[in-house]
C-alpha cells in the first residue's frame, strides 16, 4: 500500500475511525426499519393511501440495493473516502427532507435519495475498515464489530421507531440521522486518508447500466409481490426485464477490458458460499422482524412503545453473539462457526413461530428473541469477514457492494415471499376462525419457513465451505 494510499496516520486513530464508520452504518442500515411502527401514524398526518405508504419504505429500498454494485466501485475508482462523504452528506439532507416532509411525494422522494446516499456510504465505509485492519486477527474482530452493529441497527431501528412516534413525533426518526452525519462529516476527515485503486481503470459504464438495471427491476418486481399477486404483470415484467438485464450484464462484463464485477471475483468459493447464504440469511431475518412487530400490536395487543421495548432484549442477545464471534472463529473456523449459529438462528426462529394469542412476554416472546438474537449476533459477524475475505485496495469497494446488495436483495425476497406466505395462510382461514387465530396461523407458517432457510443455509455452508481459508484464525 502506498503512502498516498495509507488510510490512518497512526494505528491509534483506526479505532475512533472504526467507532465513526460502525455508527454510520448502524443509521443507515436503521433506516431500512425505522419507518415501521411509524407508519400508521405518517399515513394519518400526511393523508397517505394505502399504496402509497408502502413506498415509504420501498423507496428505500429500491434505492439502497438498487445502486450500491455502481457505487461501490465507483468508490474504488474515485476515492473511497469521498465516496463515503458525499454519500453521508447526501443522507443527511435527504433525512432533513423526510423530516419537515409536509406532502407524501416529498416523503416518498426523500427516501429514496436516503437511500441513494446510504448506497454510497455502506460499501465506501466497509472497504475503508477492510484496508484499515489488514492483519488476519485484527480484520477478523474489526468486521465482527462491523456486522454486528449491521444486524444491531435493524433491530434498534423498531425499537427507536416505537419511542419515539410514542413518546414525541414520527418525524424524529428522521431527524435523530442529522447529528450523526455531521459527527462523520466532521471527524472521518480527519481520521482516515483518501484511498482507491492503484490500477485507475475507466468506469465501465455499460456494465454498471446493465447491473443497476438488473437489480433495481428486481427488487422493485420483488417488492411489487408483496403488493400484488405474484401473476400481476407490475411483478411478471419487472422480473423478467431482471433476468434479460442480468444476461446482458453477464455477456458484457465477460467481454470488457475493465469490467464493473470481474466474474472471476465471483468464483471465489468463500466469497460465493457467503453471499449466497446471506441472502437466505438476509431474507429470513428481515421478515422475522417485520411479521413480529406486527403480530406483537395486532395479535398480542401491544402499543408502538411497547412493542419497541419488547425489542430491546433482541438487541442484547446480538451484543452477547457479537461477542462470541471472533472467539468462536478462532477456536472453531468460519465453517463450524456459521453452521451452529445458523441452526441457533433456526432453533430461534421455530420457538418463536409457537407464539400463540394468549402467550405471556416472559414466557412466550422472549425465550425465542433471545435465542434468535443471539445467533443472529454470531451469524453476522461471520458472514462479514467470509464476503469480503481476500478483498485488496483494487477491490474491496467491490466486495462491500456485493455483500450489501445481496443484504438488500434478501430482504426483499423475504418480505415479498415469507409476508405474502403469512397473509394469504391467514385470509384462507379468515371466514372459518377468529382474525388472531388466523393471523397466527399465517404468522407460525412464515417463520418455519424462515427457519427451513436457516437449514438449508447451514447445511450448504457444511458442505461447500471448503476454502483452505476456512480454518482457526
Amino acid at each position: 500500500m502506498t503512502t498516498e494510499s495509507t488510510l490512518a496516520t497512526g494505528t491509534g486513530r483506526r479505532r475512533p475511525a472504526l467507532i465513526v464508520l460502525c455508527l454510520v452504518q448502524f443509521m443507515l442500515v436503521l433506516d431500512d426499519t425505522v419507518v415501521n411502527v411509524a407508519l400508521p401514524t405518517v399515513r394519518d398526518e400526511l393523508g397517505f393511501g394505502d399504496a402509497g405508504l408502502a413506498w415509504v419504505v420501498n423507496a428505500y429500498f429500491l434505492a439502497f440495493g438498487g445502486l450500491l454494485l455502481l457505487s461501490g466501485r465507483a468508490a474504488d475508482l474515485l476515492g473511497r473516502r469521498r465516496v463515503f462523504l458525499s454519500g453521508v452528506a447526501l443522507f443527511g439532507v435527504a433525512s432533513l427532507a423526510c423530516g419537515i416532509a409536509q406532502e407524501p411525494w416529498q416523503l416518498v422522494v426523500g427516501r429514496f435519495v436516503q437511500g441513494a446516499g446510504a448506497a454510497m456510504a455502506s460499501p465506501a465505509a466497509l472497504s475503508l475498515i477492510t484496508l484499515l485492519y489488514t492483519g488476519t486477527r485484527e480484520r477478523t474482530k474489526a468486521l465482527s464489530i462491523w456486522g454486528g452493529i449491521a444486524g444491531l441497527g435493524g433491530t434498534m431501528g423498531l425499537v427507536i421507531s416505537g419511542a419515539l412516534t410514542g413518546l414525541t413525533s414520527w418525524r424524529w426518526i428522521f431527524l435523530i440521522n442529522l447529528p450523526v452525519a455531521a459527527l462523520a462529516l466532521i471527524l472521518l476527515p480527519r481520521l482516515v486518508a483518501e484511498s482507491r485503486a492503484t490500477h485507475r481503470a475507466r468506469l465501465d459504464v455499460p456494465g454498471a447500466a446493465l447491473g443497476t438495471g438488473a437489480v433495481l427491476a428486481l427488487v422493485y418486481g420483488l417488492l411489487q409481490a408483496g403488493e400484488t399477486s405474484w401473476g400481476d404483470v407490475a411483478v411478471v415484467g419487472p422480473l423478467l426485464l431482471a433476468v434479460v438485464l442480468a444476461v446482458a450484464f453477464v455477456v458484457v462484463e465477460s467481454r470488457t477490458p475493465d469490467p464493473l464485477l470481474p466474474l472471476s471475483f465471483l468464483a471465489d468459493r468463500t466469497r460465493a458460499v457467503a453471499n449466497g447464504t446471506t441472502m437466505l440469511f438476509s431474507a429470513a431475518f428481515y421478515a422475522m422482524a417485520f411479521l413480529l412487530m406486527i403480530h406483537l400490536q395486532t395479535v398480542l395487543g401491544y402499543d408502538p412503545l411497547t412493542a419497541g421495548v419488547a425489542y430491546l432484549p433482541y438487541g442484547a442477545g446480538i451484543l452477547a453473539g457479537m461477542w462470541l464471534a471472533s472467539r468462536a472463529v478462532t477456536r472453531f473456523g468460519t465453517r463450524w462457526t456459521l453452521v451452529v449459529s445458523f441452526l441457533i438462528c433456526a432453533a430461534g426462529l421455530l420457538l418463536l413461530s409457537g407464539l400463540a394469542p394468549g402467550d405471556s412476554y416472559l414466557a412466550g416472546v422472549l425465550p425465542g428473541m433471545l435465542v434468535t438474537s443471539l445467533g443472529c449476533g454470531l451469524s453476522l459477524p461471520v458472514l462479514t469477514v467470509a464476503a469480503v475475505s481476500g478483498t485488496t485496495e483494487e477491490n474491496a469497494g467491490l466486495g462491500s457492494a456485493v455483500l450489501t446488495s445481496v443484504q438488500q436483495v434478501g430482504g426483499a425476497v423475504g418480505l415479498a415471499v415469507l409476508v405474502t406466505l403469512a397473509a394469504r395462510r391467514s385470509d384462507a382461514l379468515a371466514d372459518s376462525t377468529s382474525q388472531q387465530h388466523a393471523a397466527t396461523e399465517g404468522f407460525t407458517l412464515a417463520l418455519t419457513v424462515a427457519a427451513a432457510l436457516l437449514a438449508v443455509g447451514a447445511a450448504l455452508i457444511a458442505t461447500l465451505l471448503r476454502n483452505p481459508r476456512d480454518r482457526p484464525l
